[in-house]
C-alpha cells in the first residue's frame, strides 16, 4: 500500500518539476493551427482514430508535449518535423487555442458495457495487487485532466488512447509514471481502460 501512495505522490510532485508553459493567445493559436487542422481538425476534434483530438485539452500540456517533440524527447517523424519552426510563443499560443476548444463526447456500445466496467475499477480504483493506483488520482474522477501536466483523456480516441498505453508499457515512449504503471497492464486491461477513459463526460 506504501507504494501505491508513493507513486500517487510522486505524479503530483512531477508536475512541479516541469517547465511551466507561457500563456499564449488563443486567437493567434487558431491561425497557426491552420497546418494541424488535416490531422486534428479544424476545432481540435480528430475523424481519425490515429491522430489525437486536441480540444479542450488542459492548458500548459499541448505546448509542453510539442516542446518535446522538437528537442526530440518524444519521438514521431511527423511531430518532429512539424515542430522545428516553431517557437516558444508559437507552441504557448497552439496550446491557448486548443485548450479553449470544446471537445466532442464519445459512447460506449451496448456491446461494449461489460468490458468498460472492467476499465471502469481500474480508472476509480486502480489495483493493490498490481500496485497502481486509480487513474483518476492523476487524470481527474471525470477524466479531464490536472493542468498542466496530467492530460485529460476524456473525449479522446480510444485506440488513440491505447496505443499510447501500449509504447508506455513498451518503454517506446519514456514516462517515469505511466511507464512502470502501464508495464503491469495487461493489453486486456489496456483495452477496457481506455475504452473507458474515452467515454467520460
Amino acid at each position: 500500500m506504501n507504494r501505491l501512495v508513493f507513486i500517487i505522490i510522486a505524479s503530483v510532485m512531477a508536475g512541479f518539476s516541469t517547465v511551466a508553459v507561457a500563456a499564449g493567445d488563443a486567437a493567434a493559436g487558431q491561425a497557426k493551427a491552420q497546418t494541424c487542422v488535416a490531422c486534428h481538425g479544424a476545432d481540435g476534434n480528430s475523424a481519425n482514430v490515429g491522430f489525437p483530438s486536441l480540444a479542450g485539452q488542459v492548458p500548459g500540456y499541448i505546448g509542453a508535449q510539442l516542446a518535446l517533440f522538437k528537442s526530440g524527447q518524444r519521438a514521431n517523424p511527423i511531430m518532429m518535423g512539424m515542430t522545428q519552426s516553431l517557437s516558444a510563443a508559437d507552441m504557448a499560443d497552439l496550446d491557448a487555442w486548443y485548450a479553449s476548444k470544446t471537445i466532442t463526447p464519445r459512447a460506449i456500445g451496448d456491446d461494449q458495457l461489460a468490458l468498460a466496467h472492467e476499465g471502469e475499477a481500474l480508472y476509480r480504483g486502480g489495483s493493490a495487487q498490481l500496485a497502481i493506483p486509480a487513474c483518476m488520482a492523476c487524470h481527474g474522477p471525470a477524466g479531464h485532466g490536472i493542468p498542466s501536466t496530467n492530460p485529460r483523456v476524456a473525449g479522446q480516441w480510444p485506440e488513440y488512447l491505447e496505443t499510447q498505453l501500449l509504447v508506455f508499457k513498451s518503454g517506446e515512449r519514456a514516462s517515469k509514471i505511466m511507464g512502470p504503471i502501464a508495464h503491469r497492464l495487461s493489453t486486456h486491461q489496456i483495452n477496457a481502460l481506455s475504452l473507458y477513459m474515452s467515454a467520460l463526460q
